[in-house]
């Protein structure tokens, strides 16, 4: 980091400009993204904010890649297997742009780690694909009024909206089970049943997500109109001629 000065910052983001004024520029410099998950929405999420400029990044994921990973997991490759994400991803992303300050948690999100793990974040992005992570996420960042960035993939299909204190929760608005309830041993139970059938995948879904979310991140940041906010979702599927809509749950 100490070879490079601050107008190298100024161009890697050259081609930006026109798009974000530099007081937008500043604004996504100053932020801190969390992103919980390190696999293929939340490779192309962190690769994306690292490229647009955000400053610091908290990246958590607890897996190690494995081969299955590589048709889509951007940070996934033949020399990765058996290496944690989330430091894997780290180490490409100072090599992509050394300006992010990057932090690296190699654990798992639960009930009584999501506090520490989201606090003091501008945005949450949630990359997961573990339902029970993500209601904790989601009512922690809502309590902590933080906008949570939700992405989810099945098979050619995938869906992106921001949930914040002001909107539906996400539980409400996917009409679980758990809405509204205490999270009980029986009530994770029940929602856990929902979690084990491991989706169908391919390579692009996941990657378009991410990038949708990265860019609702920096559409958040800087105060941009046109945030998509639950009841409102981005919903798309690869195999339709017309493949995007907003659709209202």
């Amino acid at each position: 980091m100490s070879t490079y000065s601050e107008e190298d910052y100024w161009e890697i983001i050259n081609r930006q400009k026109e798009i974000l004024n530099k007081k937008e520029q500043l604004k996504l410099k100053s932020s801190k993204i969390t992103v919980i998950g390190c696999g293929g929405i939340g490779g192309a999420v962190i690769e994306m904010l690292a490229r647009m400029g955000v400053g610091k990044l908290r990246i958590v994921d607890k897996d190690v890649f494995d081969l299955s990973n590589i048709n889509r997991q951007l940070m996934s490759s033949m020399k990765s297997i058996g290496k944690p994400k989330a430091e894997v991803t780290k180490e490409i992303i100072n090599a992509i742009n050394p300006f992010v300050e990057i932090e690296a948690l190699n654990q798992e999100l639960n009930e009584e780690n999501v506090q520490e793990t989201i606090e003091n974040s501008t945005v949450v992005v949630d990359a997961l694909d573990n339902l029970i992570a993500r209601i904790f996420i989601s009512r922690k960042a809502s309590e902590l009024g933080i906008p949570f960035v939700h992405g989810a993939i099945h098979g050619t299909m995938g869906q992106v909206t921001t949930f914040t204190s002001k909107t539906p929760s996400y539980e409400e608005t996917f009409k679980l089970l758990s809405a509204g309830k205490d999270l009980t041993p029986e009530i994770i139970s029940e929602v856990k049943k929902f979690n084990k059938h491991v989706p169908p995948v391919i390579g692009p879904v996941p990657n378009i997500t991410g990038c949708l979310q990265a860019f609702e991140v920096v559409k958040i940041i800087t105060g941009r109109e046109n945030i998509i906010t639950a009841p409102d979702v981005l919903i798309f599927d690869l195999l339709k001629k017309e493949p995007f809509s907003v659709f209202r749950f």
